[in-house]
């Protein structure tokens, strides 16, 4: 682990963006690395939320059970992942799966709120995502609902 190369890319998340040198080194230095193989599980749907992570290299597919068939999503480099179920205290929305080989920074649930309380900024853009986030999940199941009415209906109707 290169504790300012780490910082620095961790400037990359858009999340972290206005944080300071300092803050940065801090959070590099308090995160933990883990690396995932090819299909290697991250995290399942229902466990219990301990951290966030941001994906330094490599790719996670999210599912929402089990890790089979398409995913729903691909995130890559410089994503936060987890973030959801620390603020909200819950267990893992999704379960996530390495797409090769996956480098991350686990950031514990007590590290990542303090970073939250003591910037707001980072809070606002936290909302700012999560908004973003439902928003897209509203779009795209009025979009399944839509789909599945008009296959349902009778053909001439």
């Amino acid at each position: 682990m290169d504790l300012f190369r780490d910082a620095e890319q961790l400037r990359q998340v858009p999340m972290f963006a206005r944080l300071d040198a300092a803050r940065l080194k801090l959070l590099a230095f308090t995160s933990e690395e883990s690396q995932f193989r090819d299909g290697e599980v991250l995290f399942r749907a229902g466990a219990a939320t301990d951290s966030a992570y941001v994906v330094m290299s490599g790719e996670v597919e999210v599912f929402a059970d089990e890790p089979v068939g398409e995913p729903l999503v691909v995130l890559g480099e410089n994503q936060l992942i987890g973030e959801m179920g620390v603020i909200g205290n819950s267990p893992r929305s999704a379960t996530l799966k390495a797409r090769g080989e996956v480098r991350s920074l686990r950031i514990a649930s007590d590290d990542f709120l303090h970073l939250m309380t003591e910037n707001p900024e980072i809070a606002l853009d936290v909302m700012r995502q999560l908004v973003e986030r439902l928003a897209n999940t509203t779009r795209m199941l009025e979009e399944a609902r839509s789909v599945s009415q008009n296959s349902n209906s009778p053909a001439g109707g």
